[in-house]
């Protein structure tokens, strides 16, 4: 069997991705479920983080999102059984790359696959969908009457955050990097509150997020990455579309909440002292904090179970790429770890 690894070359140089053959699997464990994947969707690979928390090594598996159905289950296994149509994400210290035909992987990584849910969909959403609720429900506790600016609306979680901030009774503002969102957000349904198309650099977001809000405010942002310095020091084009650290403070309302992408984010004692002033938080967004401890696990399969309840019944309806065959996996994944994938990539089988 052919599996998918990211290769971890000199410091400074582009890591590659391979396909190795692998051996065959080991014997299923007591806890293991075999399962042969139908589906596995593509993700940027952040191997800082990895390096980090000491899982670097030399071969990565790639592809953690997948879907597919139960061929095994270990003795101990009692959520499943043989034929069960499975979801799930691997975790980080994964030996097995999702991008496989059979892999093993702990009950507690995965949840049923509603019938109606294809297989591409469900390995596709799963990742949004729980940065998603971490972001509004966890960090932020979004609830009816509220007001939400949710950054790069027509990205993969742009897209999710949406449709689960309309979903809650939140009324959404969000915001378009070209003519191309623009005219996606327009065509929601339920439809955004407003779109504030920044892709010419002309639109103030906090003025026109201010006048949405009668002066007031939005209650939570959910970012896209912001520009930390002045402009002549940021480099790239898209660098150039995101906002300044304090257009967010400015249009945080009293009480608000920013959650943000942005890892390397720094606050001067002027940009504290405002957020002091309105007795706002900032919270940090990093999904993998549900699998690097077990203490959450219950709270964490109950997200995967709403996140496929509402596939199921269309309140989420996620940006995805055609499916893409397993031959074209290695050139999507280096698309996708360059961040040049618009929309969420997966592999079918």
């Amino acid at each position: 069997m052919k599996a998918l690894y990211c290769q971890q070359n000199l410091p400074g140089e582009e890591i590659t991705f391979v396909f190795q053959e692998r051996e065959n699997l080991p014997p299923t464990r007591d806890h293991d479920v075999k399962v042969q994947v139908r589906a596995c969707a593509l993700s940027w690979i952040d191997t800082k983080l990895l390096s980090e928390i000491k899982l670097e090594k030399e071969l990565l598996p790639v592809g953690r999102e997948i879907s597919g159905v139960v061929l095994e289950v270990g003795r101990k296994v009692t959520f499943f059984q043989p034929d069960d149509e499975v979801v799930g994400i691997l975790p980080l210290d994964s030996e097995a790359s999702g991008v496989c035909e059979v892999i093993l992987v702990h009950e507690h990584y995965l949840v049923q696959k509603p019938e109606k849910v294809c297989w591409v969909e469900a390995a596709g959403t799963v990742r949004d969908g729980v940065r998603a609720y971490t972001a509004l429900h966890y960090l932020s506790q979004v609830s009816p009457g509220k007001t939400v600016l949710v950054m790069d609306g027509a990205s993969p979680l742009g897209t999710i955050a949406i449709q689960l901030a309309q979903h809650r009774g939140a009324k959404v503002i969000s915001t378009a990097y070209s003519l191309e969102d623009k005219q996606y957000l327009e065509r929601l349904r339920p439809p955004v509150a407003r779109v504030i198309d920044v892709s010419n650099g002309k639109i103030d977001v906090a003025e026109s997020c201010l006048e949405e809000t009668g002066g007031l405010g939005v209650d939570i942002v959910l970012d896209a990455g912001v520009k930390l310095y002045s402009a002549e020091d940021e480099s790239t084009s898209k660098s150039q579309l995101l906002p300044h650290k304090h257009d967010i403070i400015t249009l945080l309302g009293v009480g608000g909440h920013w959650i943000t992408t942005e890892k390397n984010l720094q606050l001067d004692p002027p940009d504290s002292y405002s957020l002091f002033l309105k007795g706002a938080t900032v919270s940090f967004l990093n999904d993998e904090i549900w699998n690097l401890s077990n203490i959450q696990q219950g709270k964490y399969l109950c997200i995967l179970e709403d996140i496929m309840e509402k596939l199921s019944s269309s309140i989420f309806r996620p940006q995805l790429d055609e499916p893409i065959p397993l031959y074209e996996a290695k050139v999507s994944m280096e698309i996708v770890q360059k961040n040049q994938a618009r929309k969420r990539q997966v592999i079918q089988f």
